[in-house]
């Protein structure tokens, strides 16, 4: 006598909802139970995780310090040297003028390598596999600017310590030079928004260190980092006054001199603030069209 078994019932598949959700969120339905899903980042640690990377980039490729190595030992000992008697009367009259100055236009002009090194990631399609991620979409960028300010702490930190050796002796001591180092960091970050635009505009690395160049170079040499603008023409000097790196120079110099005045910081917070808002979201507009 042969005895028959029921075959159990398949329970029927359950159905995703599949509408109304982004790619990303559809591939988390499928791959991972609901129970087992980890928890969504949070926007500040999805921002540090990518510094972190950033920071991972300089540790397996060390070369990409020399940009913040040697550059800021150059500017410093060739201006110093070479214009320092002509301008200054004295190398070491000069030099508690240009190094405030210099200090300022070595972190600007090394701001412009993070806009190279995000066309790069962006020519290798790095930046395709992270907006597949589900996290903050900003992270993305906002962590690459922070994991640069570790290079702009180690080029300053550099730049300041060659002045020292020139002979720089600051009237504000450590506590003025700390605030204004804090405050250039600042503004370095603000300003990092414009190479980024301008690295996602672009398509080459070539094309984008040509535009960085093109702005940056009127930008600090037309200021006060080098010389008095009083020494300067009158129809020129208006606009070195108002030029941002100016600002951000002469709040520095008064930090470094112990004078906290609140109207020359403001106006930097002022531009930060200013870049933030006009190029932080062209930056995620073109970021989230590019492909």
């Amino acid at each position: 006598m042969t005895t028959t078994y029921a075959r159990p019932a398949e329970s029927p598949p359950t159905r995703l909802p599949r509408e109304g959700l982004a790619e990303s969120e559809r591939i988390r339905h499928v791959l991972v139970a609901p129970q087992d899903r980890p928890e969504r980042a949070t926007a500040f640690s999805a921002s540090l995780t990518y510094g972190w990377r950033a920071l991972q980039k300089i540790k397996h490729l060390p070369e990409q310090l020399f940009d913040v190595t040697i550059f800021p030992i150059m500017m410093t000992v060739m201006f110093t040297f070479i214009f320092g008697g002509a301008i200054g009367g004295s190398v070491s009259n000069y030099v508690q003028f240009l190094i405030p100055g210099i200090f300022v236009q070595t972190l600007i002009m090394i701001t412009m390598y993070t806009g190279l090194t995000l066309n790069k990631d962006f020519s290798k399609g790095v930046f395709d596999r992270f907006r597949s991620l589900p996290v903050w979409r900003p992270a993305q960028l906002v962590g690459a600017l922070l994991g640069d300010q570790v290079r702009y702490l180690l080029a300053g930190t550099i730049m300041l310590g060659i002045g020292f050796l020139l002979g720089f002796r600051p009237d504000g001591g450590l506590i003025g030079v700390a605030a204004a180092f804090l405050l250039l960091l600042i503004f370095s970050f603000s300003l990092s928004w414009v190479w980024t635009t301008v690295s996602l505009a672009v398509r080459t690395e070539q094309a984008a260190m040509g535009v960085s160049m093109f702005v940056l170079m009127p930008l600090t040499f037309a200021s006060n980092i080098f010389v008095d603008p009083q020494t300067m023409p009158s129809w020129l000097q208006g606009a070195v006054e108002v030029n941002p790196v100016s600002i951000v120079v002469t709040a520095v110099r008064e930090l470094m001199n112990g004078v906290y005045s609140a109207s020359s910081i403001g106006l930097v917070g002022l531009c930060c603030l200013v870049l933030i808002a006009s190029f932080g979201p062209l930056s995620m507009s073109i970021y989230n069209r590019k492909s």
